[in-house]
């Protein structure tokens, strides 16, 4: 079986933001999804592993940034590849409030933004699905949004040309430079273990 087949699933990349007595946090997520108009409602699901997943899960309100194709790599790695357990996520990042009190990624980085409420959640597994009302949502610029595909091909750090030996994460371009990499290796920027790493080219 050849998981690469899921990069070619059409989905957008988000950063999702939620608050907990008065703390911040984010993450990256891919799976946003509008299921209904009327009443107008969302999906999102969020990896148990983050903080914003329980942030979400003890709150029930989050807002989702669309990122556009104007973003950048060390803004994925920054909300997607770091912890918001042991790191301030919202540290010299340019974010606005909505209505909801919650932020979002301001900036050309982002063309849109959505809040939520939460009204019902169901257990994945690895993930929570949420249900959520949409309560507020703004277009902020006409960039197209940022799909995993085009995140692939044109945003994600590339190997550097000098490397000739080693593998490259297909999440995030993470390099282990050697002759063979371990079967229990865990890439140190998004935590993907070695099934997603190939041989530089």
């Amino acid at each position: 079986m050849n998981e690469k087949a899921m990069y070619k699933l059409s989905y957008g990349l988000f950063v999702l933001t939620s608050c907990e007595n008065g703390r911040d946090n984010g993450c990256i997520v891919n799976t946003v999804q509008q299921v209904t108009t009327e009443p107008n409602r969302i999906i999102v699901a969020i990896n148990k592993n983050n903080l914003t997943h329980d942030m979400v899960m003890n709150t029930g309100k989050f807002n989702v940034s669309v990122l556009s194709e104007n973003s950048k790599f060390d803004t994925y790695k920054h909300w997607g590849m770091r912890s918001g357990r042991d790191t301030d996520k919202l540290e010299q990042i340019e974010v606005s409030r909505s209505a909801n009190g919650l932020v979002y990624i301001a900036g050309e980085e982002t063309n849109a933004f959505i809040s939520a409420s939460v009204i019902s959640s169901q257990d994945l597994g690895t993930h929570t699905l949420f249900l959520a009302d949409v309560t507020d949502c703004e277009v902020l610029n006409e960039a197209e949004s940022a799909t995993y595909s085009y995140y692939q091909k044109n945003i994600k750090s590339k190997p550097a040309a000098k490397t000739s030996k080693g593998f490259v994460c297909t999440v995030c371009g993470y390099i282990y430079e050697g002759d063979e990499l371990p079967a229990d290796f865990i890439c140190p920027w998004c935590n993907h273990d070695a099934s997603y790493f190939e041989p530089v080219q």
